[in-house]
């Protein structure tokens, strides 16, 4: 009775195990030509408070200046008018290849001259293209601006997040469609995400398990090719049953990533060290610099040597060198005690990267060392 408590055990164990391994098929590949589209433009912002570009940006009254003669306003050619609530700004978005016309999608809004804030400003309509030259999307509308800046008379200022980059919710209209030829392809095309030829075998069997034979093949780790009907109708339904296809996920290798701009430092949770002793110091050398001066007597001045005043300098140079104690790690540690050890010698995110690229230098880290 005790055997078969534990093998059934074992097969709950096991059988939750290989349900967390499974996700659905479109969380782990994309379709080749559903994708997202980039659209930029160039435009103003205007409404600011005195926090536009300044005179040194040429660019933005001239592009006011045309902006004016389409509505009739012909301003002399030697008059350069002073803009302080004008700024001459990017936008950007992204056009997702199934969204239609009068859909709207969310655009970002960054400036491009001098101006010191976007804060309260309004984007006039603006044109944004593709990378064909033709115009997908017209953007206008309200900035939504997260920071801050404040500037005295005196020069002081204080600035919170960045104030020169904006967003518009829903800011751009659709005008024009991407053209897709997906529907008219007698295959699927899957890239994997990540791609492992594991994960991409076990892709076409779950597929052929629904469908039937040789309906998917694997061509490589990172694409697999599947067989759908070309009729519009019947690929909304075989995609809708093709996403909610569970797949078993091949074995990742646990990665170790280190964000060198902010510190930041991140681990799998299967990142494993083999066995390998550790020990990490800093040497500090200070430098101190100062100066002597030397002058001549008080009466020197009425003799025939009067003597002149020197300055020396005074340099001093310490070393300091830090002896932590040396760490053994048996192989197979743990996320958990490579954590406790590496707090325990008080390291900072800094040190913590230097002792993670030591040890896969030394080839005792078990797992990919990824640096962003």
């Amino acid at each position: 009775m005790s055997r078969l408590l534990c093998g059934l055990l074992c097969l709950l164990t096991l059988t939750a195990q290989a349900q967390t391994q499974t996700r659905p098929l479109l969380d782990i590949a994309d379709v080749q030509g559903l994708r997202e589209n980039q659209l930029v433009g160039y435009g103003l912002v205007v409404g600011l408070s005195g926090t536009g570009d300044r005179n040194q940006v040429k660019f933005t009254s001239q592009s006011m200046t045309n902006m004016l003669k389409q509505f009739g306003v012909q301003l002399p050619a030697n008059i350069d008018p002073k803009l302080k609530n004008v700024a001459a700004v990017a936008v950007h978005a992204n056009l997702s290849s199934v969204a239609g016309r009068g859909q709207t999608v969310d655009v970002t809004v960054s400036s491009i001259g001098d101006a010191k804030s976007l804060l309260g400003g309004s984007l006039l309509m603006t044109p944004l293209r593709g990378v064909d030259g033709e115009i997908y999307a017209v953007a206008q509308g309200n900035l939504v601006v997260g920071g801050v800046n404040a500037s005295g008379n005196d020069g002081s200022s204080v600035t919170v997040n960045i104030p020169t980059v904006g967003l518009i919710p829903n800011g751009a209209t659709i005008e024009r469609e991407v053209p897709v030829a997906v529907h008219a392809k007698p295959q699927v095309v899957l890239n994997l995400k990540v791609p492992n030829f594991k994960t991409a075998r076990n892709v076409e069997l779950a597929i052929n398990k629904v469908f039937g034979p040789k309906v998917a093949a694997a061509q490589n780790a990172g694409r697999v090719l599947v067989q759908a009907p070309v009729d519009n109708e019947q690929r909304v339904v075989f995609m809708s049953m093709l996403q909610d296809i569970r797949v078993d996920m091949g074995r990742q290798r646990p990665r170790v990533v280190f964000n060198s701009r902010t510190g930041t430092v991140v681990m799998g949770q299967d990142v494993k060290v083999h066995k390998a002793a550790v020990t990490h110091g800093s040497l500090t050398v200070t430098i101190t610099e100062d100066y002597n001066v030397s002058q001549p007597n008080g009466g020197g001045f009425r003799s025939n040597n009067p003597g002149r005043t020197v300055v020396t300098p005074d340099s001093k140079v310490n070393v300091d060198q830090e002896h932590p104690a040396m760490f053994v790690w048996p192989d197979g540690t743990s996320l958990e005690t490579i954590v406790q050890a590496v707090n325990s010698l008080g390291a900072s995110p800094g040190d913590i990267m230097s002792i993670l690229q030591a040890l896969d230098e030394a080839g005792a880290l078990e797992g990919d060392l990824v640096v962003i």
